[in-house]
Parts: C-alpha cells; sequence; structure tokens
C-alpha cells in the first residue's frame, strides 16, 4: 500500500484536501460534533477546491446517530427557477451563465444539518473557511491544473478576472478571496437568511435579470427524510434516495448479494458487478426524477421476485451487448466523512456539477454558481423532464453501512458523476465481502464502466466501454475481452475516483483510509 491505515478513537476526518482536513479536525478537539466538523470541511473545501464545489451548488449527506442508532438523509439539491421551462432553451439547456444554475442548495444544508446535531455556534465553525478567504491559502497544483483545464475548454469565460483570480497562480502561490470572505462573514453572523433573503439573494436576483426571484430563494428548504436501506451480507446499508441516483448502488447490492462473491475470481467478479452496474442504470433513467413530481416505486424495484428476474438477466458466461440508455454527467464534486468520540459519523458529498460550475460568479459575493439545471432533461417523456420548482436528477449519493444492532460498521464515498455509484459498489463489496482495509481498499484497483457509443475497427458500439486500471493481471484482462467487454486499460492509479472511507471496530475505534488518487488524506487522534 501506499499508506498505512490510520487508526484513532476520538475524532476521524477524511478529504479531498489536507487542509480541510486539519480545520475539521480542530472543530472537533474544541468539542465540535461530527455535524460540526462536516460543516467546516465543507466550508474550507468550498473556498480551497472551487472548482468541484462552492456555496453556490449543493450538498447530499447521510448522518449516523450513535445514540439513537438512527439515520438521517439531508437532500440540498436545489430546484428550477420558476421561469425555467422547457421552451425557455433551443434544443440543448445551456452550460455556463446564470440559465444553467438551480437555487443553491448547500448553505441551506449547513444550516438544517447544523440543528439536527450542532454543539458549537456557526461563527465558530465558519471561522477557518473565512481565514482561508481572507487572509489567504497556497494553492495547490492540482488548483492550478484545473484552472489551466477550464481555460482551455473555455477560453472565453470571464470567471477567474470575475474571481479576481491571478492569472499567473502557480502551486504555493497564495490565494486570497476578500468576497467570499465578507459572504462567509454574513452567513457567520445572520444565519441562513444572509444567503436566501440578504444581500447575497439580491445580488443574484439582480445580476440574473430575473432568472431567479425572491420566491425561488425564500421558499428553497432541504428536505430531511429517511435514507434508502437495504441488507447485504447482514449489514444494513443506507443510501441517497431520488432525486439522487442512489437508486443504482441499492439495486447493484442486491443484485450481488444472489452471487457469491468472495468465491468469484477477479474476472468473474468484474463482469458480474459491470452487468448488474447495466441492469441498475437502465431502471435508473427509466424511473429517477423529483419524487415531488412523479411516482417513483423503488419498494417494488426492490422486491425479492423484481430483483430475481433482473439478476437472472445476468450471464456469467458472456457481457450484454444489448445498448444501453446514459446520458453524460459532470464529475466535478467532492467527498468527505467526519466520526466524533460518541460514535457519531456524518458521509458528506457537495458539488457544482461540473467543473467550476456555471461558470459564473453572483457579483461582489465570490460566490460561483453551480450548473446543475443542465441535469435535467427536456424530452417531456423523460421522467426528468425540466419544470418550474423541480429538482433535476443527481449523481451525488453518499454511504453508511451499520450492524444488526444498530451500530457503525463502514462510512464511504467518492467523487465522480456516474461513476460513483459504480465505484462505491467496489468499495463495499471489497469491505464485507472480501474483507479489505480501509486502506488497502482505498487503493485497490479499479473499474469503470462508461456508457453511450464507442468505436473499434470503425464499427461504433453501444455497449459501452469497460475500463480498468492496467494493474490488474493480463489474464484478467483478456478473460474479460473473451467474455465480450471492450476493454480498455487505465493507467495503474487512472481512474478517476478520490475514496474515503471508514471502518468502525466493534470496540469503538476508527480505521480511516484515504486515496492516492487525490491530494487529501485521512487523520484522526
Amino acid at each position: 500500500m501506499h499508506r498505512s491505515n490510520v487508526y484513532c478513537r476520538n475524532g476521524a476526518v477524511a478529504a479531498s484536501q489536507p487542509l480541510a482536513v486539519a480545520a475539521g479536525l480542530e472543530t472537533l478537539r474544541r468539542g465540535g460534533s461530527a455535524i460540526d466538523a462536516a460543516i467546516t470541511v465543507s466550508a474550507v473545501l468550498s473556498v480551497i477546491e472551487p472548482g468541484a464545489s462552492h456555496l453556490g451548488g449543493d450538498a447530499f449527506v447521510i448522518t449516523h446517530d450513535a445514540g439513537n442508532k438512527r439515520q438521517t438523509a439531508f437532500n440540498g439539491s436545489g430546484e428550477a427557477p420558476r421561469g425555467a421551462t422547457a421552451d425557455q432553451f433551443k434544443g440543448k439547456i445551456d452550460h455556463h451563465g446564470y440559465r444553467s444554475a438551480t437555487v443553491p442548495g448547500l448553505v441551506s444544508t449547513w444550516f438544517e444539518i447544523h440543528s439536527e446535531g450542532g454543539n458549537l455556534p456557526m461563527q465558530e465553525i465558519l471561522q477557518p473557511a473565512i481565514e482561508y478567504a481572507n487572509s489567504g491559502f497556497p494553492v495547490t497544483s492540482g488548483f492550478v491544473r484545473r484552472i489551466a483545464h477550464h481555460l482551455k475548454q473555455f477560453p472565453e469565460t470571464n470567471l477567474f478576472a470575475s474571481l479576481n483570480f491571478p492569472t499567473n497562480l502557480g502551486a504555493g502561490d497564495l490565494l486570497v478571496q476578500p468576497e467570499l470572505g465578507r459572504s462567509l462573514e454574513a452567513i457567520a453572523a445572520d444565519g441562513r437568511d444572509a444567503f436566501y433573503e440578504g444581500e447575497i439573494a439580491r445580488s443574484l436576483i439582480e445580476s440574473s435579470n430575473g432568472w431567479f426571484n425572491e420566491n425561488d430563494l425564500v421558499q428553497h428548504r432541504t428536505r430531511v427524510i429517511s435514507p434508502l436501506r437495504i441488507s447485504y451480507r447482514g449489514l444494513d446499508i443506507h443510501g441517497q434516495p431520488p432525486p439522487s441516483q442512489g437508486m443504482i448502488l441499492m439495486e447493484e447490492l442486491l443484485l450481488a448479494e444472489g452471487f457469491s462473491v468472495s468465491e468469484l475470481n477477479e474476472a468473474e467478479r468484474i463482469h458480474m458487478m459491470v452487468e448488474a452496474k447495466k441492469i441498475a442504470f437502465q431502471d435508473r433513467y427509466e424511473m429517477l426524477g423529483d419524487p415531488e413530481f412523479i411516482d417513483i416505486n423503488l419498494e417494488k424495484l426492490f422486491t425479492a421476485s423484481s430483483i430475481d428476474s433482473r439478476r437472472a438477466k445476468i450471464d456469467l458466461a458472456r457481457a450484454n451487448t444489448n445498448p444501453v440508455s446514459y446520458n453524460q454527467e459532470g464529475s466535478d464534486t467532492t467527498y468527505f466523512l467526519t466520526a466524533d468520540r460518541d460514535g457519531n459519523a456524518v458521509s458528506w458529498i457537495q458539488s457544482v456539477f461540473h467543473g467550476f460550475g456555471a461558470s459564473w460568479v453572483i457579483p461582489g459575493t465570490g460566490i460561483i454558481m453551480n450548473n446543475r439545471l443542465t441535469g435535467f432533461s427536456l424530452d417531456s417523456n423523460s421522467p426528468n423532464y425540466i419544470a418550474p420548482g423541480k429538482r433535476p436528477a443527481h449523481t451525488l449519493n453518499a454511504w453508511i453501512a451499520t450492524r444488526s444492532d444498530g451500530s457503525l460498521a463502514h462510512v464511504g464515498g467518492t467523487p465522480g458523476a456516474n461513476i460513483q455509484v459504480q465505484t462505491n459498489f467496489q468499495l463495499i463489496t471489497n469491505a464485507i465481502d472480501l474483507a479489505m482495509s480501509p486502506q488497502e481498499n482505498a487503493e485497490a484497483p479499479r473499474w469503470q464502466h462508461l456508457n453511450g457509443p464507442s468505436y473499434s475497427d470503425g464499427e461504433e458500439n453501444f455497449n459501452g466501454v469497460l475500463q480498468i486500471e492496467n494493474r490488474v493481471s493480463k489474464n484478467v484482462l483478456d478473460e474479460l475481452k473473451r467474455l465480450g467487454h471492450e476493454v480498455q486499460e487505465l493507467a495503474p492509479y487512472g481512474h478517476g475516483s478520490s475514496v474515503q472511507l471508514l471502518e468502525a471496530t466493534e470496540s469503538g475505534s476508527f480505521i480511516l483510509g484515504s486515496d492516492p488518487r487525490s491530494e487529501g488524506q485521512a487523520a484522526g487522534f
């Protein structure tokens, strides 16, 4: 392994950026709960990883309350503005600009989740993010590369000029964001209303020429609901309900439970899981939308008879080469986890959707807006058809696993758009079926199946491409090809995930792992 597992008992944080990890640990040391630490990490990441998440973005969270042995899901996704209808767009939703955004849900989620289990005042929780915005932080090489990549893709953007980012930033240079600092100070002092009713809201309404209106912002709320829950090998897996596509992860696991995963060889295991993924994604495309607008009967989908009928379609001797429905999703996201001395835990994922979201800043605030509106469909037959006040289908999902007695067992997640539910599928089976430790799991070779058309020998293939890190043996790759998969090798650690993992022992200790594919780390005390 590149790194060893981290063992601790009193507090734990794992995230994609070390400064955010340190800030979360400091909140825990000051007597903060796992929820307090998670809000600290969330806010710091918005300052120091603006390409992946920001105050203008969304969040999906699952919490574990150790005292009550209860799990809660927080759906911090935003609604389409009241003026966002299909006829506003000419065949395609705007990729950038305020017309590509939904109402931001992240700040609302901070306050909603804080009311459920916060110990410290929000002024104290947000102070590290305020300091990094006002006093600056040294940018990483990844930060610099992300800006360069965005400029290469969209050379006409004025995003970085709007943010007053220097054009010649290099790794280690200090970046100060005073406008963002003032926004965070206002939120810390005046609470949720500072974002949804105060100067920030007024600036968004005015600068969007009324695309967003007062009601869009005032009426937004973070939904607090029960997670999806299934049983897998005697553990309860708690996942994100719709409009998150967490349903895919649940269905994948239910399909896999009918196979002796630990007894399959590596090629057989990957093949079976890819075939399960295809089935679950097809169901997602046919069913998923905002449950406040459409009926989504997941109870029926998850029944034994339904799963058995779908599992029967998996042929262990041959890949399914029928066309699979697909859509392109943004992949710029960040995932992290926290846990405290009382055994409470938080599994949190937040995003602006595509890189730097809408590539548009609320003037005078330093806040980057999401471009999540592009996650809707303009096809009136789709369950994900755009409508005012409706939330788009989301890739964001995070999970927690508990034992039969309700105690915490595992926490995990990753960024990666449509790859998220595939990676999480691998993480859970690696942990439960193959008994991998968190760090071993974070570093294990990984695969991803990409839906959509590809081309080989001049032939168009709609079955997709199976990409696998080339640390697996040639025999495994050859066997997967023989089974009918179009295989593409990735670099040894070329998979696009950034996994953070926690295992809770029955004695009350934490074991942590963090993905070497990213700049992050796991730490505790």
